[in-house]
């Protein structure tokens, strides 16, 4: 996008001159280095009586700065030359009289906390709302307005007492004079709407009488120090007393506080000589204003720094800090400590069946139980997930430890209520011991979770201590990297097929394409075998390539066979979809094999518009344009299902086998599965049952409107060639036999 020219008109004013006055626009600059974001935030803005300038990088941005004057700046973090951070920086340093705005997709809390210190008047988290963004905005060029107004008060309150009573008491902020001895001689009246004392009981008082104890010492240094001409002003933070409704002092409020001597010269006042020499030192005039939430909301920020919001234990950074120094403590005293490692055994299982809601109280509730098992100075942490990390200081011996995890596994043994649903959970924990398993940080929390694998693969819901024949199962890993790249080398992957058929005629309309492969020495895997293992070690785009070209191979067969009528649903991994040449690379491949676009469906979940909702959407209506369909899968276990239906371009609603599997009869009533049905059906969507493997199941699902099913009861996941023969056969007479 071009910059739109930051040109002066005639009659306006200087560049450096204020501009919020009634004859003027406000002047803001628009600073993005993501030109469709840039001209997208311009758009939103244009024609709402402001003056806009665009810098679509950092350079420019300073630039502009530099030559004119801003109300408010609208700031991108991540610029790929000079920082948000360093052109607030900037800003302060020149003494730039701007307000700041910060837009940022960081999720770190790093961020928030350097715009802030830096002075930003908001933080916006991109993606913001509309309303959020203009109503900001309306906001920080109102306040300016304020204190542009409040500057042009104080020229008017030479010339009008009257008009100066009225402004003062109306001001934001606590005004007021003392004398000589520091006794109030003025105060407007946001002293009693803040603090709750009337004018009449602070007017001859000390100034003592409404600062906080712990902040006295500090009020006598500046209130006293009497300077005089350019130095007479000074500022200080203090906290003051507030009056509660029963006459007594709480609720303590902080307060930025500006000073300024009033000497006889300074205010024109004529005296006699003989009292000038007496009275040198007039008194002092002040302004508070109350930092009170923003002191609160720096508090809250730095506590979630290093807290885990969710369950309000402290987290990794923080844990490794208390271990950092629970080391150091052992070695001084040349005693041991445990660090244990807990996973949440079947926590997945409950998460992906009752949904995340359901998934993040159960965590709460697990933290809870953990916590009271703790001894006094234990420290427990969450890691992430369903991953707990503790840290038990001064062992007596290694019995404390396992004392320690057995209570652990015995308090989760209990059944979790989660309104109504009873859950049950086990845990997998780890133990190593400094100094015998390492002496490091990083070295016990790894050989802690090699323990805690070593009791998953033993089959979960215990607790063991490591030792070094544990490296093996790391070591082992690596053999599965190893062995899964060479999968892809040596053709050991296929493709196999469940069918979708037609309750009403029996005939196969789809197929979901589910990944196998074929291990030399532990035979056929299923996909969530090696599946999520790929995920993690990056292995996931050249398997996805793998698979975008067996499908279309397989296609190409099963469609001279008369299957051109099959629709194919295939998985798509997050990954994938974020590697800005996965659309080019699936369009090719259709185009290379001859096959239309209208055959293939991308099934979707939850997670896959985690890390970036907007560019999932492009490319997944990039693929619709193509011709491709995009289905929901596992439709209802997710917090957030319904929101795709407005989001995404969605074709298909495939209800979760865990709903499907709570028919036992045919004649029941199953109020989930209807409220999908009737989604679908109000919106004009295909819907398809996954799980289905009993009859029970079919005639229900069929008798209230679902036509579409796949599971056991028609079909297992079969081979291409086992497939085709299913193809030839269609509806077949024995529609029901489970093929091998």
């Amino acid at each position: 996008m071009h910059a739109h020219p930051a040109t002066m008109l005639p009659g306006e004013p200087s560049p450096f001159s204020p501009t919020l006055d009634a004859d003027s626009q406000p002047r803001l600059l628009l600073v993005d280095d993501e030109p469709r974001l840039l001209a997208s935030l311009y758009e939103l803005l244009q024609g709402r009586g402001y003056r806009l300038v665009t810098a679509p990088s950092g350079t420019e941005a300073l630039a502009q700065l530099s030559r004119q004057r801003f109300d408010l700046v609208l700031l991108d973090l991540r610029l790929p030359d000079i920082g948000g951070h360093e052109i607030m920086d900037f800003i302060n340093d020149r003494g730039i009289d701007a307000d700041v705005i910060v837009m940022s997709g960081e999720v770190g809390i790093d961020a928030a906390i350097g715009a802030l210190k830096r002075g930003a008047y908001s933080y916006l988290r991109k993606p913001y709302s509309r309303e959020e963004l203009l109503s900001t905005v309306s906001n920080a060029l109102g306040r300016r307005r304020l204190a542009l107004e409040n500057a042009r008060i104080a020229n008017q309150l030479e010339n009008s007492e009257k008009m100066y009573r009225y402004l003062v008491d109306s001001s934001p902020d606590i005004i007021y004079t003392l004398n000589h001895e520091g006794r109030f001689t003025f105060v407007n009246d946001r002293a009693y709407q803040l603090l709750g004392y009337t004018r009449e009981e602070l007017i001859g008082k000390h100034y003592s009488i409404v600062v906080h104890e712990e902040d006295l010492e500090r009020a006598r240094y500046v209130f006293n120090e009497r300077r005089i001409d350019e130095r007479a002003s000074r500022n200080v933070e203090l906290r003051l007393k507030c009056r509660g409704g029963n006459g007594n002092t709480s609720n303590d409020r902080t307060f930025n506080t500006t000073l300024m001597t009033i000497s006889l010269n300074a205010i024109g006042m004529h005296v006699p000589d003989q009292e000038v020499k007496k009275l040198e030192f007039f008194g002092t005039y002040g302004v508070a204003r109350d930092i009170t939430d923003r002191k609160r909301a720096e508090e809250v920020i730095a506590y979630q720094a290093y807290h885990d919001i969710l369950t309000d234990l402290p987290n990794r950074i923080l844990f490794k800090d208390r271990l950092g120094l629970a080391v150091i403590q052992a070695k001084r005293k040349q005693t041991e400590l445990a660090v244990m490692f807990i996973d949440l055994d079947r926590f997945k299982l409950v998460n992906d069946t009752l949904g995340h809601v359901k998934g993040d109280e159960l965590l709460q509730q697990a933290a809870s139980r953990l916590k009271e098992c703790l001894r006094k100075g234990d420290t427990l942490a969450r890691q992430g997930g369903d991953e707990f990390t503790i840290v038990l200081p001064e062992l007596v011996s290694h019995d404390d430890a396992r004392m320690v995890a057995d209570k652990f596994l015995a308090c989760l043994q209990l059944p979790f209520d989660l309104d109504g649903h009873e859950v049950h959970i086990s845990a997998s924990i780890g133990i190593a011991i400094y100094p015998k398993d390492g002496e490091s940080i990083d070295e016990l929390l790894r050989h802690a979770d090699i323990a805690m694998y070593q009791v998953k693969a033993l089959g979960k819901n215990g607790h063991s201590f490591y030792h070094d024949s544990m490296l093996e199962v790391s070591h082992q890993k690596i053999a599965l990297e190893q062995a899964l790249r060479r999968a892809l080398e040596h053709d050991e992957l296929e493709m196999f097929y469940q069918p979708q058929i037609d309750a009403m005629t029996g005939n196969i309309t789809g197929a979901e394409a589910l990944m196998r492969w074929n291990h030399p020495t532990r035979g056929r895997l299923s996909a969530g075998e090696f599946l999520p293992f790929a995920e993690e070690n990056g292995l996931m785009l050249p398997i996805s390539d793998w698979m975008i070209g067996a499908l279309c191979r397989d296609m190409l067969r099963w469609n001279a066979v008369g299957g051109s009528d099959i629709r194919l649903s295939l998985n798509l991994s997050p990954q994938y979809l974020d590697r800005g040449d996965f659309f080019e690379k699936m369009r090719g491949a259709l185009a290379r094999y001859a096959i239309s676009p209208q055959q293939i469906e991308v099934e979707i979940t939850e997670n896959i518009c985690i890390r970036n909702p907007q560019y999932a959407i492009e490319q997944l209506n990039k693929l619709c344009e193509l011709g491709v369909s995009i289905a929901i899968d596992d439709f209802g276990t997710g917090y957030s299902s319904l929101s795709y239906l407005h989001r995404f371009p969605i074709h298909t609603i495939k209800i979760d086998q865990s709903f499907v599997k709570e028919i036992h009869e045919e004649d029941g009533h199953y109020p989930v599965i209807l409220a999908i049905i009737s989604i679908a059906r109000g919106l004009g969507l295909n819907l398809i049952a996954e799980g289905v493997e009993t009859e029970e199941q079919a005639r229900y699902l069929r008798a209230n409107g679902c036509m579409t099913m796949q599971g056991y009861l028609f079909y297992r996941p079969i081979s291409l060639g086992d497939f085709m023969v299913a193809l030839r056969t269609r509806p077949g007479s024995n529609l029901r036999a489970v093929l091998a």
